[in-house]
């Protein structure tokens, strides 16, 4: 499945319903801070566009009138999403956005050797599976 774009607004509402579980259109909007609480009707259009274009949340019921929306993809999801969209703004590659982390003091030495971990860990897994990692040539 692709993993869809979301937008602001939308990563708000997801949030939501990754924390609380299904809501109506009414809960997602009262979860807003009252300061920063977007109208019911932006919240309506926006979940549907959601649920119809983006298969981002789906109907779990009906209570009355009211749809009762659940999260249809993960945190972990949407994550890898935000995080092809950001590695296409450095053409794809991985190095340019881990030195600007780096630049920013967002990555630290224990992150890179975590890494290290995690991408040895994947080559092992990959090679027991029977296949040729990229990496490895």
């Amino acid at each position: 499945m692709a993993h869809p774009k979301l937008s602001k607004l939308e990563t708000q509402i997801m949030e939501t319903l990754w924390n609380r579980g299904p809501c109506s259109i009414r809960e997602i909007q009262e979860a807003f801070p009252a300061s920063k609480r977007p109208a019911y009707t932006t919240v309506q259009t926006t979940v549907y566009r959601m649920l119809e274009g983006k298969k981002a949340v789906k109907i779990v019921r009906r209570v009355s009138n009211a749809n009762i929306f659940d999260a249809s993809i993960s945190r972990d999801e949407a994550g890898r999403g935000l995080i092809h969209e950001v590695l296409s703004f450095f053409g794809g590659k991985a190095q340019p956005m881990m030195a600007e982390l780096a630049e920013a003091g967002k990555l630290t030495l224990d992150d890179v050797r975590e890494l290290e971990r995690t991408i040895n860990k994947l080559k092992l897994e990959h090679k027991q599976k029977g296949g040729v990692n990229r990496n490895d040539r």
